[in-house]
């Protein structure tokens, strides 16, 4: 083997470490360990435990050492939005709240005090998400004020993780974008943005690109590892990272990061801060090489892995797939976008009670259920699709369908149906794939993104669906 890399993708259910080298022309990748991850109730809140996140990060990193392989260099990726508050001397202070958690609710109101919704979007071209970093920042302000008072620092996740590995503090750019406080002007924070909301500008640390070196282990972690690897900055936010590995062999193309969430959009040169894109709910998140990732967010997989769970996960998805394909004459559908269903105590209860308000048959079987969830996604993605279509004013012929979703032939079928467009499915580890190509090309073994694209097409298989009647 050449040059190794490690990739550490971890998500909202789990994490794990990916190897990957290039042989004759093609990438090539294993997963070498893998652990569970989810946010976990403390004194009433949704929180990550972080802690064990780090140590699962460092013990990958050995199982590296027991394959006898050295990684060129590592880098981590995870879900976007989520920070740690450090103090002066790098402990955390108070709760790691996950997105998931409620203390946000109303936040909203209290920016707008600030700033008006159509003022914040000018500035930012960040979507309203009511758990995004600007809102879990007003919920410290009001609600724990003595935490910012204390704070020396704020890094997102996967900026902390790498601190807590090299004892360099840095912020990746696609993540930071994320937060709502991120210029896509100056490509830097808004600190006169974060003035006026009263936070503390002084936490925010340096903003960098991905690829940029973090890095070498600190010294006592790589004895006690066995070896040194050096760590670098990838698309930090996982999404950023899968958008790097679509395989595109052109430049007009949509894509769906698919997973837990669905992140449908276009590769933008310049962030549209429209209002016709504010009121379509459309983001501008940052792309690797300053690309704006030009996307709707949408609930995702997130619906179905949820009822899955309340059937105690007695079905695969392979297997809710053909169940709601045999109910594809079941006709409800709902607003998978609707806030009701991004933490309900029951999802199949609250799909249930949106059929039935809205007058619709009430789904009763798992099939229908999948359904129900799988029709109304293909929906929404055409919408998107459409949205995206008339805003940009460019016309888009093939949808790129990369994550675990990829494997969901339903659903892409689905959404080739309701688009009218081809659908490609695949890679499903993009985002592994992803961080990969970013150290790759920080080490010369690809020149461009275009040509890392080009070797992910030929290296991983690509499904094709074309919309039935055409």
């Amino acid at each position: 083997m050449d040059n190794c890399y490690l990739a550490v993708d971890i998500g909202a259910s789990s994490g794990r470490h990916m190897l990957a080298w290039k042989e004759d022309g093609q990438i090539r990748m294993e997963e070498i360990y893998r652990f569970s991850n989810g946010m976990e109730k403390k004194d009433g809140h949704l929180c990550w435990d972080l802690e064990r996140l780090f140590q699962e990060v460092v013990n990958g990193i050995k199982k590296c050492r027991e394959l006898g392989k050295t990684p060129v260099s590592m880098a981590i990726d995870t879900w976007a939005v989520d920070y740690v508050l450090l103090d002066r001397d790098g402990r955390v202070i108070g709760n790691t709240y996950g997105y998931r958690d409620s203390r946000t609710e109303g936040m909203d109101e209290v920016v707008s005090r600030y700033l008006s919704p159509e003022e914040l979007y000018a500035r930012t071209g960040i979507q309203k998400q009511i758990f995004n970093t600007i809102y879990q920042l007003m919920a410290v302000k009001t609600q724990e004020p003595e935490l910012l008072e204390k704070a020396d620092k704020l890094l997102l996740v996967p900026d902390y993780l790498a601190y807590r590995l090299t004892g360099a503090a840095k912020t990746e750019y696609t993540n930071a974008t994320t937060t709502q406080l991120v210029s896509p002007k100056t490509k830097n924070w808004d600190y006169e943005l974060i003035e006026k909301l009263g936070i503390p500008a002084s936490i925010f640390t340096e903003i960098t690109m991905a690829g940029t070196p973090v890095g070498p282990l600190k010294q006592e972690l790589a004895e006690e590892i066995g070896m040194e690897i050096n760590v670098i900055q990838a698309g930090s936010h996982d999404t950023a990272s899968a958008v790097a590995a679509v395989p595109a062999r052109g430049d007009d193309f949509l894509y769906i990061s698919s997973g837990t969430w669905s992140l449908m959009g276009v590769e933008l040169k310049e962030a549209n801060c429209s209002e016709e894109s504010r009121k379509a709910n459309l983001t501008n998140e940052g792309g690797y090489e300053y690309r704006y990732r030009f996307l709707k967010n949408i609930m995702g997989l997130w619906m179905i892995q949820s009822v899955r769970h309340e059937f105690d996960d007695q079905y695969s998805f392979a297997q809710l797939c053909e169940m709601a394909k045999e109910q594809t004459a079941f006709s409800s559908r709902v607003d998978v976008n609707d806030q009701r269903f991004l933490a309900p105590e029951s999802m199949v209860k609250e799909v249930q009670n949106a059929c039935q308000e809205t007058g619709q048959p009430v789904p009763q079987t798992a099939g229908e259920l999948a359904a129900v969830i799988y029709q109304s996604l293909a929906v929404s993605y055409c919408k998107a699709a459409e949205e995206i279509e008339q805003i940009t004013g460019r016309k888009y012929d093939v949808i790129n369908i990369v994550g675990g979703g990829a494997n969901a032939d339903y659903l892409n079928q689905l959404t080739a149906d309701s688009t009218g467009k081809a659908v490609y499915s695949g890679p499903s580890e993009a985002t592994a794939i992803g961080n990969i190509v970013v150290q790759m090309i920080g080490q010369g073994e690809f020149k461009t993104l275009k040509e890392a694209r080009e070797a992910v097409y030929e290296s991983f298989q690509i499904k094709s669906f074309q919309p039935h009647g055409k």
